[in-house]
């Protein structure tokens, strides 16, 4: 009896409806938030870092994940030889690339940073008792004292450090040149001009190269001075730098490049009218 009463007992199956979303209504939101917040959080950590960082160590962090530049040894995050700040223990291991990195280094030459070379007596830059190429060219950038010495040094002058060392040029400006027209003969400019570059160049001991540049001529000149006048007014150049104190041993070379190497895209630019002064790295 009580069996037969249980198998004719009816089955009663409860469905329960399911509304989507029910109780979370949908997460879609909550993950675009998350990651809008992580958005944020990251511009502003970005923010902080660049605030908190010097143009040098930027500079040396992009180049760090730039895959074109593999190795760049004129850039980095510090104010060394090389562009690179130490990392390790000793303030000289990064210049030098001897590798020390013990906090207490052992007594190897090499792994106190010691190469034999005194600071400041780097022979590619300036010798002991020289600036180096960098603190020459941080000089020129002062140099004259006077207001309009330096005025000129802005309008006139580039320099850059390359391998063969500090390339010093200065240029025609138009209705400012630097000598008479189609001579040899320095203007006042060219006078201040050369006066500040000597002074500067005597911080350091390094032998010293003056380059000739002109602008092309029509083609339809028959004799074509370029090649004499680039020499003369480099040679003119060596006489102003050795009447302003350089000493005539440190003078290597006098050149006149005529219209062969251009500055400007238009050959006939006054631009090309320039002469570069060279403090040359030392040769090992």
């Amino acid at each position: 009896m009580g069996m037969s009463a249980q198998t004719n007992a009816p089955t009663i199956i409860k469905r329960k409806k399911v509304v989507a979303g029910d109780g979370h209504h949908g997460g879609a939101w909550k993950v675009a938030y998350a990651d809008f917040v992580t958005a944020m959080m990251a511009f502003f950590l970005l923010m902080w870092l660049v605030g908190a960082t010097s143009e040098n160590q930027r500079k040396g962090l992009a180049d760090y994940f730039n895959p074109t530049i593999p190795v760049n040894r004129v850039s980095g995050g510090g104010e060394g030889a090389f562009g690179g700040a130490s990392v390790f223990a000793e303030d000289t291991l990064a210049q030098n690339g001897t590798g020390a990195g013990l906090v207490r280094p052992t007594e190897e030459r090499q792994a106190r940073g010691d190469t034999g070379i005194e600071p400041g007596d780097d022979p590619q830059e300036g010798g002991p008792e020289g600036a180096s190429l960098e603190e020459v060219a941080e000089a020129l950038l002062g140099a004259g004292g006077e207001s309009l010495v330096s005025e000129l040094l802005q309008r006139h002058v580039v320099s850059r450090i390359t391998d063969e060392g500090l390339i010093v040029e200065i240029f025609d400006l138009p209705q400012e040149p630097l000598f008479s027209e189609h001579g040899d003969a320095p203007t006042q400019i060219l006078e201040d001009l050369v006066t500040a570059v000597a002074e500067v160049f005597a911080l350091a001991t390094n032998e010293v190269a003056v380059q000739g540049h002109v602008a092309a001529r029509p083609v339809v000149v028959a004799d074509n001075p370029v090649w004499d006048l680039s020499a003369a007014r480099a040679d003119r150049v060596r006489e102003m730098l050795e009447t302003a104190g350089l000493a005539p041993r440190r003078l290597q070379r006098v050149t006149g490049f005529a219209d062969r190497r251009q500055a400007a895209p238009a050959p006939m630019s006054v631009r090309n009218n320039r002469i570069e002064m060279i403090l040359l790295r030392d040769r090992l």
